[in-house]
């Protein structure tokens, strides 16, 4: 028998009505019998399963009903067409077969014709249904794929371009990696926050962390005797290395008026790479602001970069032991740092820890 033969699952409880739909339908389909709605299941839920099924109504222990409901509520079988077959011809007999889901109602005794008519129907119907499906599940599939090579592909960009400010600044390592895993954490920390539920959804917390690492991008613009100096900088090399902030966010801006249309994530960076140095008492830099003027982002990335600049060497100095830079954290509660953020940098001290440990240099 041709394997590309469609599969037919017959159920009567009557062996004569099994025995003259299986003559019927032989020649031209595989057909499986079921004596009762039990076995039925059971066969429906087989290898392979049918591609139709013709259901007697009035059954012992489980009518065509019952089974039928049972087919619908599976994911594996309620796509499986369900013809019905039975003596009972009343209008409304009908109504409630077509309503419980079946797609066609034939009364007995049986029309040879008809039978085949309808059974071909419904056959080239589910084909249909299954082409439509599969290229379904092909796009979904392919679009999936190509959403996942574009997002890969902008995390490589993001990062490249960060990579170009650390290659200025070799001794940050993994510095990159940290600090957007404790934007990561302080934002899952702080999402249910009222203060901060607003803004910081999964998609908006998924776009800072793609954003971090492009906050020092400006350093590029940051001459090597200033960037490199292994001493305490002078008020003028200061004021110099100071204008990072806003060479990374007018840099991130002339990218944005590049793209065709606003890209989440840029106008996140820019954000953060203009203002992580700004402080909550207003002390900060490029542009004093002050508290909640200070975007979410940027309050986030500050604690983060403090963090990790305090506890990792530099050229200009030595490693923070972690309990001494954990103290100067909390003691920058409300003068440094916004005090919520503070907060749950306390709470997932922890997190801190492992992903210092992870990612060290």
């Amino acid at each position: 028998m041709a394997a590309s033969q469609p599969t037919i699952l017959i159920v009567d409880d009557t062996p004569e009505n099994l025995s003259v739909l299986g003559e019927l339908l032989q020649p031209a389909y595989r057909v499986r019998a079921a004596n009762s709605g039990r076995r039925a299941l059971q066969i429906a839920h087989g290898k392979p399963p049918p591609d139709l099924i013709l259901l007697d109504v009035m059954m012992p222990e489980m009518d065509g009903y019952e089974v039928l409901s049972a087919l619908r509520s599976d994911p594996t079988t309620r796509h499986i067409p369900v013809i019905f077959v039975t003596a009972m011809d009343a209008t409304e007999d009908e109504e409630r077969g077509l309503n419980c889901g079946a797609v066609d109602y034939i009364t007995k005794p049986i029309r040879p014709l008809i039978v085949l008519a309808r059974v071909r129907t419904q056959l080239e119907v589910k084909r249909a249904r299954d082409f439509l499906r599969d290229q379904n599940s092909f796009l979904e599939a392919e679009v999936a794929r190509r959403m996942g090579e574009n997002q890969l592909i902008q995390q490589v960009s993001i990062h490249a371009l960060a990579r170009l400010a650390e290659t200025r600044d070799p001794e940050t390592g993994n510095h990159l990696r940290r600090t957007q895993e404790y934007v990561r954490t302080l934002a899952n920390g702080l999402k249910n926050n009222p203060r901060f539920s607003a803004y910081l959804d999964d998609r908006t917390i998924d776009a800072l962390a793609k954003s971090a690492p492009l906050h020092d991008i400006g350093k590029v613009g940051i001459p090597d005797y200033i960037l490199l100096k292994p001493g305490k900088l002078t008020p003028e090399e200061w004021e110099i290395m100071k204008t990072h902030a806003e060479l990374g966010s007018n840099a991130i801006a002339q990218a944005e008026k590049d793209a065709e249309k606003p890209v989440a994530f840029l106008a996140i960076a820019k954000e953060i790479a203009h203002y992580h140095h700004e402080k909550w008492d207003g002390s900060g830099y490029p542009a004093g602001l002050v508290g909640d003027a200070i975007p979410i982002s940027a309050r986030l990335m500050a604690l983060a970069d403090v963090f990790d600049a305090l506890i990792c060497r530099r050229i200009y100095k030595s490693p923070m032991p972690f309990e001494q830079a954990y103290k100067i954290i909390v003691e920058g509660s409300g003068l440094h740092f916004d005090p919520d953020v503070v907060a749950t940098f306390i709470r997932e001290v922890e997190t801190f820890q492992r992903i210092a440990q992870a990612y060290a240099e």
